[in-house]
């Protein structure tokens, strides 16, 4: 039987359904970037120093010793770059989820994706998004670890970029920019195949145990759901974000710590156990519940309006 025009709305959209998502998206990110920024900075020192004994005792060494701007050092780069970042995500998201639609369909399978499908529909956007967030984590990162005052290594994002390509720090985009892309790829895979999945299923439970069509499910709800996506997010690729920031603070040339991904996880392993996998994890599930929230209910908002 043909679709109905509905079904091809839903399938194909246009232009300016597009158009909107991405507007969506941006707006998203930059609440993302905001809200999470003062925790994201916490996050980063515990992981790659050993220096604060807690979350609390970080904050308040950074609000002492460098002031209450501190904690959105590195903001510019995460906030010119988020933006597209999300758009990437629900972008990639939505065609695979068509993709797999399409092929359940020729199958004579229900549209609805199994959740299976549902996790590699996220992983394929994780992966798309790595190829931008890979180089703004890595100049973000480099931003909030650098000495504080008159030891500053970069006077800002342009400057980050321009000595992360350089020669002293191995010659390149790849050896610089983007080291750590490797274990980037496999966070975000994870990451947004575990946070998408959480929301879908999320969402379609409350609609079946209800009764209800997806949309009419509440605006309070969406977000919270949201938020529970975002805290399964990081306990499932957190100890892959622990070896990026390492690799992605690490020295160059001699004074190089970490050869690879790979002897990133042993070191971390032979100095600190599997407890070091997990340092900064607090900070980073306090701020993933109303990143994530405002996140999902920003995209659903929008998506509820433009259909």
């Amino acid at each position: 039987m043909a679709d109905s025009a509905a079904d091809i709305e839903a399938h194909v959209g246009g232009a300016k359904q597009t158009a909107k998502d991405l507007f969506a998206g941006a707006a998203g990110g930059v609440a993302q970037v905001l809200l999470g920024q003062p925790f994201d900075i916490v996050k980063v020192r515990l992981q790659t120093s050993t220096q604060y004994p807690s979350a609390l005792s970080a904050a308040r060494s950074i609000l002492a010793n460098e002031g209450a701007t501190a904690f959105y050092k590195g903001t510019l780069t995460p906030l010119l770059g988020i933006g597209a970042c999300v758009s990437i995500q629900f972008g990639a998201f939505h065609a695979a989820r068509r993709w797999f639609e399409d092929r359940n369909a020729s199958h004579g399978k229900p549209l609805q994706l199994g959740y299976s499908q549902y996790y590699a529909a996220g992983a394929f956007a994780g992966v798309a998004n790595s190829v931008i967030s890979g180089p703004i984590e890595h100049v973000r990162i480099r931003l909030q670890t650098q000495p504080h005052g008159e030891k500053r290594l970069y006077s800002g994002p342009l400057d980050c970029v321009r000595k992360l390509t350089s020669p002293a720090c191995g010659g390149g985009l790849f050896r610089g920019l983007y080291r750590g892309e490797a274990v980037t790829v496999l966070r975000e895979a994870q990451a947004y195949g575990v946070w998408f999945l959480t929301f879908e299923w999320l969402m379609n439970s409350d609609a079946a145990r209800n009764s209800i069509p997806r949309a009419d499910i509440p605006t309070w709800k969406v977000a919270f759901y949201g938020g529970l996506a975002g805290e399964a997010l990081w306990l499932a690729s957190y100890p892959f974000d622990v070896v990026k920031s390492k690799m992605q603070t690490d020295g160059f040339g001699a004074e190089q710590r970490y050869k690879s991904m790979r002897d990133a996880f042993g070191q971390t392993w032979r100095a600190e156990g599997m407890r070091g996998f997990w340092k900064g994890l607090a900070p980073t599930l306090l701020r993933a519940m109303p990143v994530s929230a405002g996140t999902f209910a920003v995209v659903e908002l929008t998506m509820r309006a433009i259909n």
